[in-house]
């Protein structure tokens, strides 16, 4: 399977994916006018990455996004959610959220997240680098 890698833009995080690091990562601001555009073809990536993919391979996920509005955030809910249902299934798969230790809007948003999924999520203030 081939890294899915779209670069970052004033209103769109940046997206790199390495399946053969069974890592993903997205970074930066996301408030695109069609988050739903934006976030397909990381959808499907993500759902051809988990057909794939084996139970005993563990998948790291690691979130800094500064600024997330509402459509981008149903769409982050919306891969959180299908990686719920994968670590469900039996897949292994951590979530780290690294978020603006000084911002307590960035740290709610993350914490709401947390609260909404069954995975391991792990909140870390932004000091420490992805």
């Amino acid at each position: 399977m081939k890294p899915l890698h779209i670069e970052q833009t004033s209103s769109t995080p940046g997206v790199l994916f390495e399946p053969d690091r069974h890592r993903l990562k997205i970074i930066g601001q996301s408030y695109p006018d069609n988050a739903f555009a934006f976030y397909g073809p990381v959808f499907q990536w993500l759902d051809e990455f988990l057909a794939e993919c084996e139970s005993s391979i563990l998948l790291e996920l690691y979130f800094q996004i500064p600024y997330i509005n509402a459509g981008s955030t149903k769409c982050i809910l919306l891969l959180l959610e299908k990686l719920t249902a994968a670590y469900r299934s039996g897949k292994q798969v951590v979530v780290q959220w690294y978020y603006d230790g000084d911002s307590e809007v960035a740290q709610e948003c993350a914490v709401k997240f947390q609260e909404d999924l069954e995975l391991p999520f792990r909140l870390i203030p932004l000091e420490e680098d992805v």
